[in-house]
Order: C-alpha cells, then structure tokens, then sequence
C-alpha cells in the first residue's frame, strides 16, 4: 500500500489524497532480470510520481503544494515528472549521484558548500535512546542533477535543477549515530529562512510513518482474517479514515489547542467526558477547548497530565477513545428521558 496524506505546514494531517494497493508477484520477486523487462509504469517506483500527478489534480491550483517524501522516493523520473505551477516536491537523497554534467558527485557538491549557521532541534525518544536535543550545521547549494548513467537516450534527456539543503549533527552522545539529512528539492533556497523551511518541511514526513503505525499497530490491519483482496481493499478504506482521524486529533490538539472541543465531540460526548473526569453529574455550560478535552480523554486510561508529560500521545488517545464510548453510553443511558422533557436536558 502506498499513501499520499495532505498536512498543514505545522503537521496537521488533513486527509488523504491518494491510496493505492496492489499485489506483488512472488515467483517473480527477488529477480532483477524479470524487473528490468517490465514498463516503467509498471514498476512499483512509479506510485511517486502517480501519486504526485495525482496529488496536483486533486488539491486546488490556488493552493500551494510541496510534495515530501523519506529516501525511497530519490529517483529520477520523480524529479523529471511534470508538475504544474505551484508544486514543488522536497526528497531526502538516498544516492549519490552525478551533478553538474558528471563533473563531480552530490557528496563533492556538499562538502564544498560552506556550514551557514546551526539550528537546535528536539529529537523524541525512541527505542533505547532517550529523548535529547541535537545542533544541526545548516549548509546548502545548488546542483544540477545528471540523467541515471543507464537510462536511455541518456544524452538528450535533461539535467535538472535542484537546490540541496542539508543538516547534520555536530556533536552527537555516545554511542548515537549522528543525524543528517540531505534533502533534495526544486524549492527556492537562497536565504537562511528559505533553508529552515526546507528543514522543518521536511520533518513534516514523520507523519505518514506514524499514519502507517496507527493503521497497524492501532486498527490491526495486518491481522484481519479477510479471505479475498477485495474485502482487504473495503476493509483499509475504512480503517484509512479511522487511522487519519486518530492522527488529526492528536496534532489539532496541538496546533489548535484553544479550539472548542465541538469541532470533534458532541455536546453529549463532552458533557460526558467532563462528568467522569471530575465525577460530578453537572456539565458546564460552555464546552472545554480543544486540548482540554483531548487531555481529558488520555486520562481516562491513565495519562496523569502533569506539567513535565507533554501532550498525549496518538497510542494513548486510540486507547482511551474506546473508554469515552463506555462513558457517553452511561451518560446517554443515565440522562434519557421522557420526550416531553427532553428540552431540559443539557446534552441536546
């Protein structure tokens, strides 16, 4: 399955754009020979550049589109693909390829440029290592990428533009492999500001990774015992939305914390959560924000909200979501009366 998934420049997920899925061919996988015989259009490497056409169809041309993607996606008919005014496509380089007319290579291109400042980032916790803050050297220049050395018609096809962005780790802990990131991309970068945006653009790509962890690790995909593809396809087209809006609360909690809570609970949904938070029978008459609300939810499995807990997690809220549904179904239960006297009720 290969995903497109719009966000917000500070990495609200809005949806998905594009979703394709298919079959590999198991006698055939491993063999080199039999993939070099087959179109380009059907080798796998083509979903980038079908989920950037598309991406460029589906979102608006007044809106401005920068298409991130992790290594797997550094290929050439990518960054040779046709995109419309407006898009941009923004990829970390996983080859170190020929630049500038096969006099010298990306890496050369790199050390060549000059270290133009340092940014400080937070980097979360993850597996053994512990969470900790990490000074990245921002350089950058500009290349022109070469056509693959065995492409054909390799002499007339063009050589491409690109700016290269990269940060690197100065001074790492022990034992702890450095950061860096080479990204690639048809953005302008001629200022320090035009390079962190390409930075903080490019961390935005998390979020497919966590897209994809929801979607296996939150609605179990892999373990459904579906016997056809069929019921597998109708089966990911509803956990999709389950998994992006679990991912979308999480984020929008974040980003739009002093939004009211009626953007995503009923007023029967908070008035619940309200009551079994504070154990009292009486909701308040204004809903909590945004944040409050998704606080309250993590901590009904526990999360303790405390001033040095961060905000809660996308595991934590999938989890606790379930208790809210036990919660809104006491409540609705507790609460129902006669229909004459429903318009006394609170809850609406």
């Amino acid at each position: 399955m290969h995903s497109a998934l719009a966000a917000t420049t500070d990495g609200v997920p809005l949806g998905l754009v594009d979703q394709s899925v298919w079959a590999r061919d198991a006698p055939q996988m491993g063999k080199k020979h039999q993939r070099a015989k087959r179109a380009a259009a059907d080798k796998e490497r083509q979903r980038w550049v079908t989920s950037l056409h598309v991406t460029q169809h589906a979102i608006s041309a007044d809106c401005r589109v920068v298409v991130v993607a992790d290594r797997e996606a550094d290929r050439s008919p990518l960054f040779a693909a046709e995109r419309r005014a407006g898009v941009d496509v923004l990829i970390r380089a996983a080859q170190n390829r020929c630049v500038d007319a096969d006099t010298r290579l990306l890496e050369d291109a790199i050390a060549a440029a000059p270290v133009r400042g340092t940014l400080t980032i937070d980097v979360p916790q993850r597996d053994e290592q512990p969470a900790r803050h990490a000074q990245l050297a921002i350089r950058w220049t500009s290349v022109r990428l070469c056509p693959p050395q065995h492409a054909k018609g390799r002499a007339t096809l063009p050589h491409i533009p690109m700016q290269v962005v990269v940060a690197e780790e100065q001074t790492p802990p022990p034992g702890v492999t450095a950061l860096r990131w080479v990204v690639v991309t048809t953005l302008e970068v001629t200022t320090w500001d035009d390079a962190l945006r390409v930075v903080r653009w490019y961390r935005t790509w998390w979020l497919i990774e966590r897209y994809h962890y929801v979607l296996k690790s939150g609605c179990r995909i892999e373990r459904l015992q579906l016997e056809t593809a069929e019921r597998l396809q109708r089966a990911l087209a509803v956990y999709g939305v389950v998994a992006w809006r679990l991912l979308w609360l999480t984020y929008a909690a974040r980003q739009d914390a002093e939004e009211a809570c009626t953007v995503v609970l009923a007023h029967y949904e908070w008035q619940a959560l309200y009551c079994t938070i504070h154990q009292t029978p009486h909701p308040p008459a204004t809903p909590p924000t945004l944040r409050q609300a998704v606080r309250w939810i993590a901590q009904l499995g526990g999360f303790l909200a405390r001033n040095g807990d961060g905000e809660p997690g996308v595991q934590t809220i999938w989890r606790d979501l379930r208790r809210l549904d036990d919660s809104v179904a006491t409540w609705l239960l507790l609460n129902r009366a006669p229909p004459a006297q429903r318009d006394d009720l609170t809850y609406g």
